[in-house]
């Protein structure tokens, strides 16, 4: 396992006190490895989860040439260009059995959606294209072509041939896939557990009586919905004040039973107070000064619960998936309530995705036209809070939620999405294209 200061090595123009967004991106790439441990689980469980092997199909889907129409089977090969077709309708195929009767030249059958094409038949028109005279069907010329409305044996998926790929994220749509083969249960990875704690001595928890200098955590709710949409097991630990016993008590405990941690506050440069003391003295920690606006400061490493354990001499229990050697991955976030949301959007959210097991972990960026001037200056990356539509002409548009102070937590939910501006671009004009990267199952 590489240590932070190799990691760091590897990465061209690395300064900690100056951290573009691609390298922190990157950095975090080489820190974090997925969890491993597998178990089946039943399609209803599975959504949100992560294959961990390719589901092979046992089936082909469709199992047989079908009509993708109501409408007339015939043998496409009767077709002519400039001239309409007249045919004799023998029969009738529902869809959930096969035709058994047979069909000549100048023959078709009515068929159903879904229904089994007999054989030597490729081809359906639709009904409302067809004028019907007792047993006749009339087709007008140049309506469709030979093989039109049939969908091919196989044509979605082939049996014997993956069907989902091992990395990927179960979705609704997988797992109607899954369950149109047939398949009862899907190997998936085990869920990542999350610690989380607030830190700090001007933090409220809900219920404590308002005092001067004191604001209420909102902290620790906005992370717990983050994590929970991520569908992470979370362990929330409260909020921990700036006290040793109590802070190496919050540390050790998310060491010893989840896979990654979680704090916001007491990572800002200068500040005096024991977070940071009790990070380094428990793992390998980093503490950055990222180009970015807003979420300027934050430490990511190591934590291992046994380097206490072995300094207090102490017997130390980890979970039942976790070994002695077991060392969990540190995020730890600033303590302004949308510093805290961007930076787990932008670096946090794609490192778990990882960790999870997912191949797919980037959160595709759309283009949009700014709806306003926005001054930006190169040498950093701003995300800003924008209202995303659609413009006249069905392009996307963008514009902001007015102001971008990283206290105002209303912008998140006015928003929703992030214009993305990114290091090296300067200001943005009217009508400008920009990225932006959308909330939409996120938050």
């Amino acid at each position: 396992m590489k240590t932070l200061e190799q990691i760091a090595a590897e990465l061209q123009g690395y300064d900690p006190k100056a951290l573009g967004a691609a390298q922190v991106n990157e950095f975090l790439a080489r820190l974090v490895e997925p969890v491993t441990a597998v178990e089946d689980v039943g399609i209803f469980q599975s959504l949100g989860r992560v294959l961990a092997r390719d589901v092979v199909s046992p089936v082909s889907v469709p199992p047989h040439d079908n009509s993708a129409m109501d409408g007339y089977a015939f043998d496409g090969a009767a077709l002519r260009p400039d001239a309409p077709l007249a045919l004799t309708v023998v029969g009738t195929a529902l869809a959930g059995k096969a035709w058994q009767g047979r069909v000549g030249p100048g023959e078709c059958v009515k068929i159903m959606t879904g229904a089994i094409m007999p054989p030597g038949l490729d081809t359906v028109v639709p009904q409302e294209f067809t004028r019907v005279e007792g047993d006749t069907v009339h087709i007008p010329a140049g309506v469709l072509q030979r093989g039109d409305n049939r969908r091919l044996l196989g044509e979605d998926l082939m049996a014997g041939r993956p069907a989902l790929a091992a990395g990927s994220r179960i979705g609704p749509a997988a797992c109607g896939l899954l369950a149109s083969l047939g398949v009862a249960t899907v190997p998936v990875l085990r869920r990542l557990r999350v610690a989380y704690f607030s830190t700090g001595d001007e933090i409220l928890s809900i219920g404590e009586a308002p005092r001067e200098g004191a604001v209420y955590d909102s902290n620790r709710y906005t992370v717990f919905g983050l994590l929970t949409r991520l569908g992470v097991e979370v362990l929330d630990l409260g909020v921990v004040r700036d006290e040793p016993t109590l802070l190496e008590a919050a540390f050790t405990r998310a060491a010893r039973e989840a896979d990654a941690i979680i704090t916001s506050g007491g990572v800002s440069v200068g500040e005096a107070d024991f977070t940071k003391t009790m990070m380094k003295q428990l793992g390998d920690v980093a503490f950055w000064r990222i180009a970015m606006r807003p979420g300027r400061p934050m430490a990511v490493g190591r934590i291992s619960a046994m380097k206490l354990a072995d300094t207090q001499r102490e017997k130390v229990v980890f979970s039942s998936d976790f070994g002695s050697n077991h060392e969990a991955i540190l995020f730890g976030l600033p303590g302004n309530p949308v510093a805290v949301m961007v930076t787990f959007l932008a670096f946090v959210r794609p490192a778990l995705l990882r960790m999870m097991g997912c191949t797919a972990c980037a959160q595709p960026l759309l283009k949009a036209h700014s709806q306003e001037a926005l001054r930006k200056k190169p040498g950093r990356t701003e995300y800003q809070r924008g209202i995303v539509s659609t413009a006249a002409d069905g392009t996307l548009q963008v514009r902001t939620t007015g102001n971008q102070g990283s206290g105002v937590l209303r912008s998140m939910v006015e928003a929703n999405g992030l214009i993305v501006l990114h290091h090296d671009q300067g200001n943005v004009a009217v009508g400008d294209a920009v990225d932006v990267m959308m909330f939409d199952g996120m938050v």
